[in-house]
């Protein structure tokens, strides 16, 4: 059994360029997905936030159009009230205890795990040590503060992440202070993206990474092939 740290935002609002706030959160199935893939597998998981707060779930993932259905939206509603209900302060974690970490996405972490020092400080002694690493969608906006003397520990990596084209598409990119798939470029990431909210997963070496919501059964598959 192996010990999984989900890293998760604990904000629930996203500010936009023009300083209002867009109520946002984790998006409910890049969290529930994993969770249950990884739990069914006979892993622990264990949440982690900001000052330990509990992470807000984005309202809108939440609707029957989001899910695919009604029945989808109540177990995802039922399983993020429930799952993530109890987390430690990201500052608290201890590296040595985990063997895996894992980053939902929603618009939450572009507010808060982009600059966070100890999320950062996670990420990159994962890294460092070689445990298979997940991140899906808005999710690679903490990858953004996993840096060290030389710049972003990730630098040169393949990854994906939600794309210019989907927020584009979403109507949130001439809103954005900033774009995710632009800044993680600018960081010295490889970005490779696919098909606008298709599944699509690049895995180099230890990192798992995934574009959208689509991606995260196929990313939570890798990651347990990681796993072994």
């Amino acid at each position: 059994m192996a010990n999984i740290l989900f890293v998760m935002t604990g904000a629930d609002r996203w500010t936009l360029a023009d300083g209002t706030q867009h109520p946002t959160g984790f998006w409910a199935e890049e969290a529930v997905v994993p969770f249950e893939t990884f739990t069914a597998a006979g892993h622990r998981v264990t949440v982690a936030t900001p000052g330990g707060v509990v992470p807000p779930v984005d309202e809108a993932s939440l609707s029957p159009e989001a899910a695919g259905g009604a029945e989808t939206a109540a177990r995802l509603r039922e399983v993020a009230s429930t799952a993530f209900a109890h987390p430690v302060a990201l500052a608290d974690v201890r590296p040595d205890d985990f063997d895996a970490v894992y980053v939902p996405g929603g618009h939450g972490p572009m507010e808060d795990l982009a600059a966070d020092a100890d999320s950062g400080r996670l990420l990159t002694r994962a890294l460092r040590d070689g445990k298979p690493l997940g991140v899906v969608c808005h999710g690679p906006a903490a990858l953004l503060a996993a840096t060290d003397e030389g710049g972003n520990a990730f630098a040169g990596y393949r990854i994906t992440a939600f794309s210019n084209a989907e927020e584009e598409m979403a109507g949130n990119a001439a809103k954005a202070r900033w774009l995710l798939q632009d800044r993680l470029t600018e960081a010295g990431l490889k970005v490779e993206t696919g098909e606008p909210f298709a599944p699509h997963v690049v895995v180099d070496r230890t990192v798992v990474t995934g574009q959208n919501p689509a991606s995260s059964a196929p990313l939570a598959a890798e990651l347990l092939k990681l796993l072994g």
